[in-house]
C-alpha cells in the first residue's frame, strides 16, 4: 500500500482543511463538496484525511461493518450478538465515475437465486463506505442513476438492492466527500444540498507559497516514506485533537441565541428548507469543540454560514456561488447577544483557529494533482445603419441577456444509444424494458421472463429432478430498455451587425441562456460559434460547463457583416471532430438569426450549400428566427428548410407558447428522409 500524502504538510487551503476536519469530528455535519480548479490539492487532501479518521469497532467477519455495541438486526450477514468485536481503521472508498450501478449498490448471484432460490448477494461500495467515508472524484460527472442511488442511501441511511423478486437491505451511513471542477459541468441541485458544506479552492497566487508548494511535492516524490516520517509528530497531535473534540461534543450548548443567529441567518439569505439550518447547527457545534470548547460564539455561527450557505443559494447553474460577508455580518450583529453566561474562549481563542500546524519541516508537496445596459428607442438600425461602431473593426458593446424563461422540449429525432441525460429516446440502461437479448458481456439487467423462457425448453434434457429451474449461461437473457439520453446542443449565434441593435440582441441572449438552462436540466453537452464580420469561431468547444458557455454569451461582441456561411461551416467541422470523439452522442444544432447572409462573393447562394452539408448528415437542426418589425423577409425559415429543420421565433420558444416544437423538428426530420 503506498503512503498516503500527509494532511497536515498540504500548504494552504485553510478552509478546505477545516471543512475536512469539522466532518473527521462530527460525521453529521454531512460531507464536504469541494470545488476549484486542477492541481489545488483537492484529491490529495481528502485522500489524507482517512490516515486521521479514528479506528471503529466491527463486528468479526461482517462484510457490512456491523458495531459491536450496537449491530444491524437487518444485516444480511447476521444476526450478531453484541460483543468487543475487533478495531479497524476507518475506510476510505473511492467511487468511480463510471462505475456501474451493480458495482455501487451490490451484485446478486442471479443464476444462483433462479436454480437454488438462495441469496447470494456481494457487497458494493456502499456496503464498504459504512461508517466510513465515500470519495466521489469529479462528482459532477456522475451518471443520473448513481446519483439517485447516492441520494436514496444518503437520505435513510441503508442501501436496499431488489432485483427480480430477491431483496436485500443494509446500513450505508457514510460521510460523502466529492471533488469537482466547474468548469466541466454543475451538479444536480438534489446531489449538491446532500453535501453539509461546500469549500473553492484555488492556486495560491504568493510566489513564496507556491515554492513550497513544489518543494513538499519533490521531496514526497523522492521518499514518501521518509517524507511521511517528518510529518508523524503532526499527523499525530491532530489525530489527538480530533479525538478529543469527539469526546468533547455532547458536552457542547447550542443556546438560543446561536440559534436565532442560524435561523436569521438562513432566512436573510432565503436558503430552500431546513437542511441548512440543522446543517449550521452541526457546524457550528463541531467549530466550539474543535476549539476546545464547551458553548457555541457568533464567531462559529459566522464561520458555520461560510462553509454551509454558498452553494445553497445558487438558483440557476448561472449564479455565481458566494456569500455577501457585509450582509452577513449585519444579521448576526442583528440577532447577536449572548445568552445566560459569556463563555471562555478555548485555547485557541475566538473562533477556535481550527487549523494544523503548518510549520514543520521544509521540505514536501501539496497535490499530487500537480499542485442590463441601457435599452434605445423602438427602432432597429439597418446594418448600414448600426449605432457607432468602435475604432479598428466595426465591434459593439456587448448587450446584457434579457431574464431566461422556460423554453419549449427540443429533441432528435429517432432512436440513440449515447450517454444517459433527459432530452431525447434512446436506448439505456435505465428506463423501461421494451425486449430481450442475449448479453453482450456481463449481464446488468435481467430479463426474467425471456431468461425462464429460453431455459424451460432444455429442463429435461438437462436432467432437472427438482422444483428448482436449472439455468445455465446461454440462458441468460439481457432486458433492452428505452430511456432518455443527453445530446450535443451546439449553438450557432449570429452576432453580425444585422443582430447588433441591442433591444434585439439582449432578447436573442435571453433565448441562449435559456436553452443553455434547459441543456443543463437534460445533461447536454453544449458547444458555442459565433459569426460576424468576415469569419466565423468557436467561442466554446462542445462541453458538459454551461456555466462557461454563459460567460461566453455574456461577453459577445456585435458588429459587422453577416458570413452565415462560415457559421454553418465551422459548426459542421465542429460536430465532424465531436463525432470521432463520442461516435454514440447525437447533435443537436440550434442556429440563433435573422437569416441574413452578407459579405463575400454569392454569400446567400454559398450559406444554402453549406446547410445542405449539415442536412447531408442528417444532422437534426432549429433556427431561432431573430427577425422582428412590420416587414419580414422570411429568410430563417429558408435557411430552415435547406437545413432540413424548423424555424421557430422567439416567442414560440417559450414552454407556454402554443407552437409544438418537438412535432416540428421531428416532422421535418421524416420529411427529410421521406424525399
Amino acid at each position: 500500500m503506498s503512503t498516503p500524502f500527509p494532511f497536515t504538510a498540504v500548504v494552504g487551503q485553510d478552509d478546505l482543511r477545516l471543512a475536512l476536519l469539522l466532518n473527521a469530528v462530527s460525521p453529521a455535519v454531512g460531507g464536504v463538496l469541494v470545488r476549484g480548479e486542477k492541481g489545488t490539492a483537492k484529491s490529495t487532501a481528502v485522500r489524507a484525511l482517512s490516515a486521521l479518521m479514528p479506528e471503529v469497532g466491527v463486528v468479526a467477519g461482517c462484510r457490512f461493518s456491523c458495531d459491536p455495541a450496537s449491530p444491524d438486526p437487518a444485516c444480511p450477514d447476521g444476526p450478531h450478538e453484541t460483543g468487543p468485536g475487533t478495531a479497524r481503521p476507518a475506510r476510505m472508498v473511492e467511487l468511480p465515475v463510471g462505475a456501474s450501478e451493480d458495482r455501487l449498490v451490490g451484485a446478486l448471484d442471479i443464476e444462483r437465486a433462479l436454480a437454488e432460490g438462495v441469496k447470494a448477494f456481494e457487497p458494493g461500495l456502499l456496503a464498504d463506505a459504512h461508517r466510513g467515508i465515500l470519495y466521489v472524484d469529479e462528482v459532477n460527472l456522475l451518471h443520473d442513476h448513481l446519483v439517485d442511488l447516492l441520494l436514496d442511501a444518503a437520505a435513510m441511511g441503508a442501501s436496499y438492492v431488489e432485483r427480480e423478486g430477491v431483496s436485500v437491505r443494509h446500513a450505508a451511513r457514510f460521510l460523502l466527500v466529492g471533488t469537482m471542477n466547474p468548469e466541466e459541468g454543475e451538479l444536480r441541485p438534489q446531489l449538491l444540498d446532500r453535501f453539509g458544506l461546500t469549500v473553492e479552492v484555488a492556486a495560491s497566487r504568493e510566489p513564496d507559497q507556491r515554492v513550497e508548494v513544489v518543494r513538499r511535492r519533490l521531496a514526497y516524490d523522492d521518499d514518501p516514506e521518509g517524507f511521511a516520517a517528518r510529518w508523524a509528530d503532526e499527523e499525530s497531535s491532530v489525530r489527538a485533537r480530533i479525538v478529543a473534540a469527539r469526546e468533547l461534543l455532547p458536552s457542547v450548548r447550542l443556546g438560543d441565541g446561536a440559534l436565532r443567529q442560524i435561523a436569521a441567518t438562513c432566512a436573510a439569505f432565503e436558503v430552500d428548507g431546513m437542511r441548512a439550518d440543522i446543517v449550521m447547527a452541526r457546524t457550528a457545534t463541531a467549530l466550539a469543540a474543535w476549539a476546545g470548547r464547551t458553548d457555541v460564539l457568533a464567531e462559529d455561527v459566522r464561520q458555520a454560514a461560510l462553509l454551509a450557505l454558498p452553494h445553497r443559494r445558487r438558483r440557476n447553474p448561472f449564479d455565481a456561488p458566494g456569500l455577501d460577508e457585509d450582509k452577513l455580518d449585519e444579521t448576526l450583529e442583528e440577532f447577536g447577544g449572548q445568552d445566560d453566561d459569556d463563555p471562555d474562549p478555548g485555547p485557541d481563542g475566538p473562533g477556535g483557529g481550527g487549523q494544523p500546524p503548518q510549520d514543520g519541516p521544509d521540505d514536501g508537496p501539496d497535490d499530487g494533482e500537480s499542485p442590463a445596459g441601457d435599452v434605445p428607442a423602438q427602432g432597429e438600425p439597418s446594418e448600414d445603419e448600426q449605432a457607432p461602431a468602435a475604432p479598428g473593426g466595426g465591434e459593439q458593446s456587448p448587450a446584457r441577456a434579457a431574464e431566461p424563461f422556460r423554453t419549449k422540449m427540443l429533441s432528435v429525432p429517432g432512436l440513440g444509444e449515447g450517454a444517459a441525460g433527459r432530452r431525447s429516446r434512446a436506448r439505456t440502461e435505465h428506463g423501461r424494458t421494451t425486449g430481450a437479448r442475449q448479453p453482450r458481456g456481463t449481464l446488468t439487467k435481467l430479463h426474467l421472463a425471456a431468461t425462464v423462457q429460453a431455459a424451460a425448453p432444455h429442463q429435461r434434457a438437462r436432467g432437472r429432478s427438482g422444483p428448482g429451474l436449472v439455468v445455465r449461461r446461454d440462458d441468460l437473457r439481457q432486458a433492452t430498455r428505452e430511456g432518455r439520453e443527453g445530446n450535443l446542443v451546439l449553438f450557432v449565434v449570429d452576432a453580425s451587425g444585422s443582430m447588433a441593435a441591442r433591444q434585439r440582441m439582449s432578447a436573442v441572449k435571453g433565448a441562449v441562456l435559456s436553452l443553455l438552462l434547459d441543456a443543463y436540466q437534460r445533461r447536454d453537452k453544449v458547444g458555442l460559434v459565433t459569426f460576424r464580420g468576415a469569419s466565423a469561431e468557436v467561442a466554446l468547444p462542445p462541453t458538459s460547463s454551461v456555466d462557461a458557455a454563459a460567460a461566453r454569451l455574456e461577453s459577445l461582441p456585435t458588429g459587422g457583416r453577416t458570413p452565415l456561411a462560415a457559421g454553418l461551416l465551422k459548426a459542421h467541422e465542429v460536430l465532424r471532430v465531436e463525432r470521432l470523439r463520442d461516435p454514440a452522442r447525437r447533435p443537436l444544432v440550434v442556429v440563433v438569426t435573422d437569416g441574413r447572409a452578407t459579405g463575400g462573393t454569392e454569400p446567400v447562394a454559398l450559406a444554402g450549400r453549406a446547410a445542405g452539408l449539415l442536412a447531408a448528415g442528417e444532422v437534426a437542426s432549429v433556427v431561432v428566427d431573430c427577425e422582428s418589425g412590420p416587414v419580414r423577409l422570411g429568410l430563417a425559415g429558408q435557411l430552415a428548410g435547406e437545413l432540413g429543420g424548423s424555424a421557430v421565433t422567439l416567442d414560440e420558444l417559450r414552454a407556454d407558447s402554443i407552437a409544438g416544437l418537438v412535432r416540428d423538428v421531428q416532422g421535418s426530420s421524416r420529411h427529410r428522409r421521406a424525399a
